[in-house]
């Protein structure tokens, strides 16, 4: 289901985003809206201010500022006027609606047990606005693929947050499920296996953007999603009863992620995951990733950056060798 994510918003912050010029609207990655403070939003990773006539300022005295009632308008209209229906969602602090779209919350917690309950008196909200990109994965795809089987290669692909990490995700998706042709129309790489099953983890429903369970971004034709679903438990759903070839999964980083990992590995299943790092020496610090790391169990490492002339992209094998600069440049994207 597609969305056009500036229907998420009430009057005025609607008109507002409108005015804005539209190579910048094009741009956006977050609309950060905070109750009696300015509007802002995330454009090609770099913020701005809005004024009430859409133009970027940075000076928070010119911006537009939400009050009460527009965030009031806002939580209703995310929640379809019906809140209580969402308390596991305000339980983890964020939504997601069709589309893709997340929206974090923040607030004040109710505790029970020491544990957060709820979460009420919600003033701020960030809308991470999710991209498709088709092609984004057509430079990397071709070094994660062994060239002799087909296979695709045990991966890991790490960044900061806000790197491209899960666009990436859904078009490598994409392609490995669809097995034929890059987006440029060339031949993906030689000897590539054709219909690999793929199968996609996704607990906060941004890869594939599901709604009422079905995808709302092209994740490939022989692609199956578990929805909604927390990483380990569902990474062992999917290797029960779908048999994926490859397995996607989204920011892992607990120790039940990486056992579910292994245990896919183990089954003979790729698997791609993401981890927030900013490279291999900060994931190794971490000890649910560093099992994974120096037992060698990925086989290719992705690490992400972006420029201000686009993405670039460093490889590592599972040794964590050959670290290498590769193709700066192409399309940024979040």
């Amino acid at each position: 289901m597609k969305v056009n994510w500036r229907e998420l918003f009430p009057e005025p912050i609607r008109t507002i985003l409108g005015r804005m010029p539209p190579a910048l609207l094009e741009q956006v990655e977050e609309v950060r809206i905070r109750e009696g403070r300015p509007l802002e939003i995330n454009a090609g990773n770099t913020y701005h201010f809005l004024t009430p006539q859409g133009c970027p300022t940075g000076n928070p005295e010119e911006a537009y500022v939400p009050q009460k009632e527009v965030t009031h308008r806002l939580l209703d209209l995310i929640s379809n006027h019906s809140l209580y229906t969402l308390e596991e969602e305000l339980r983890k602090g964020f939504i997601t609606i069709p589309g893709g779209h997340r929206i974090g919350l923040a607030g004040r917690t109710v505790l029970s047990g020491g544990r957060v309950e709820y979460l009420r008196d919600i003033n701020g909200f960030n809308v991470r606005v999710a991209h498709e990109v088709h092609g984004v994965a057509d430079r990397i795809l071709p070094y994660l693929l062994d060239m002799k089987s087909g296979q695709v290669l045990h991966t890991l692909i790490l960044s900061p947050p806000q790197q491209g990490k899960t666009t990436l995700l859904r078009d490598l998706a994409r392609q490995i499920s669809s097995g034929t042709k890059l987006t440029g129309g060339t031949e993906l790489v030689q000897g590539i296996r054709p219909r690999l099953k793929v199968g996609i983890v996704d607990e906060r429903s941004e890869i594939a953007g599901s709604y009422k369970g079905v995808p709302g971004f092209d994740v490939g034709p022989r692609t199956d999603v578990m929805d909604g679903c927390p990483k380990a438990e569902g990474m062992m759903m999917m290797l029960r009863s779908m048999s994926p070839d490859v397995l996607i999964v989204d920011e892992i980083g607990r120790p039940e992620d990486a056992e579910a990992v292994m245990e896919a590995l183990h089954a003979g299943v790729s698997v791609i995951a993401t981890a927030h790092g900013r490279d291999l020496s900060e994931l190794s610090a971490r000890p649910a990733l560093r099992t994974l790391i120096t037992e060698q169990m990925f086989q290719r490492y992705v690490q992400l950056q972006r420029t201000s002339r686009g993405m670039t992209f460093r490889l590592a094998d599972g040794k964590m060798r050959g670290l290498q600069q590769t193709g700066a440049g192409g399309e940024a994207f979040g």
